[in-house]
């Protein structure tokens, strides 16, 4: 059996893979499926290392992004999605899956190109409410369409609707907190913090996000008064971020409750998250599902260039359960961000009842009914 899982090069893609991986390596063993074989086609494969640690192998395909604005890499990049489009063609031919999964992203066209051309049954995944370009075409002759917003249904044509499912965005079994103060306690110990005063952490994605470094900053001196902060800035803004918060802080004897980091790994996110009081974050689908497994408040400021305007979609679709307040770039200003931080942590009633609307928002089986989907289909084909 041969399973080619596809998606953009990002983390908002990637982990949602990973935790799909996971998912079907668990039943492979389960069913003693053998000479199993899980390839992952991409233009980049964002973790190498951990894609060898789960057992699959990569396979690079060049695709070109086509941008909504006027650019001249958009004529380069059609060349590119062309030839990429062909050698997935050719790559596809000689692996021929038995299915294929996509989470959607520019550079999962070819993929989803050859699963068209073969007639090799593929699944689509949909993280945002708004789906991609890409997912949008595939639906059309998708198998199986997986949907992590209700909403997104909608956005699919309607006779393609008993195709699909609602199954939430697919997340890693480490992220699920069951016991928060287990967690609480194990979290502040490994970033060696006071058990007593609240801790907030303030994420931009894998890559930071300047806007609410700058405002975060901006008020860190009053923040550190009553919190505790642990700010994933990003690898490219480390220093920049590091020089302004020792300017910010330099008289304040409580500058040691605010930790910078550049980039937060697999263990360090999942301590953050079980240390953490309220989120301050991006409005990405994985990051939304992330908060909402760990069961925390968030405040959700998403990017206003995102494409589709998908992240202020998933924002306000988020905070309509309950479990988050939303700030939109364009209204985003130090103190207001900060006079929403304390009226939030001020309410332990309003806390607790966004703790439980985000679990209640959370899909802790995702990934196991994706990959069990996976398998069902590539039988099929297998047995054909």
């Amino acid at each position: 059996m041969k399973i080619l899982l596809t998606g953009g090069g990002s983390g908002g893609h990637f982990y949602p893979i990973i935790a799909v991986i996971d998912a079907l390596s668990s039943i492979i063993e389960q069913e003693k499926i053998i000479k199993a074989d899980i390839i992952f086609m991409s233009d980049h494969p964002y973790d190498k290392n951990l894609l060898r640690i789960k057992g699959a192998r990569f396979k690079k395909v060049s695709s070109g992004k086509i941008r909504r604005y006027f650019s001249p890499l958009n004529i380069t990049d059609s060349f590119k999605a062309a030839v990429g489009a062909l050698k997935a063609i050719f790559s596809v031919y000689f692996d021929f899956p038995d299915v294929i999964f996509s989470k959607g992203g520019y550079a999962s066209f070819p993929a989803v190109l050859a699963a068209r051309v073969f007639g090799i049954p593929l699944i689509i995944h949909e993280s945002d409410t708004v789906p991609g370009k890409v997912n949008k075409w595939g639906s059309y002759f998708a198998k199986r369409i997986a949907i992590s917003f209700p909403q997104t249904a909608d956005f699919f044509p309607k006779k393609r609707k008993n195709n699909v499912a609602l199954t939430g965005n697919p997340i890693r079994k480490e992220f699920f907190i069951t016991d928060k103060k287990r967690a609480l306690d194990t979290g502040r110990d490994f970033f060696e913090m006071e058990s007593a005063l609240p801790v907030i952490l303030i994420m931009g994605g894998s890559q930071g996000a300047m806007k609410i470094n700058d405002n975060i900053i901006d008020v860190s001196e009053e923040l550190v008064k009553k919190y505790q902060i642990i700010h994933q800035c990003g690898k490219n803004n480390i220093n920049d971020c590091k020089g302004r918060i020792e300017i910010m802080l330099k008289k304040s004897p409580y500058k040691h409750r605010y930790k910078v980091i550049p980039y937060l790994n697999e263990i360090e996110m999942k301590m953050a998250y079980g240390a953490a009081d309220l989120v301050v974050s991006r409005a990405g689908s994985g990051s939304i599902f992330e908060i909402a497994a760990s069961g925390i408040p968030s405040v959700l400021i998403p990017l206003s260039l995102a494409a589709q305007d998908h992240q202020r979609e998933n924002a306000y679709a988020y905070a309509r359960t309950g479990a988050a307040s939303v700030i939109e770039e364009k209204n985003l200003a130090p103190h207001l961000l900060l006079s929403e931080i304390n009226r939030l942590i001020g309410d332990k009633i309003k806390m607790e009842e966004m703790q439980k609307a985000a679990f209640g928002f959370a899909k802790p089986n995702a990934a196991e009914k994706i990959a069990r989907e996976i398998i069902n289909l590539a039988l099929e084909h297998a047995g054909a």
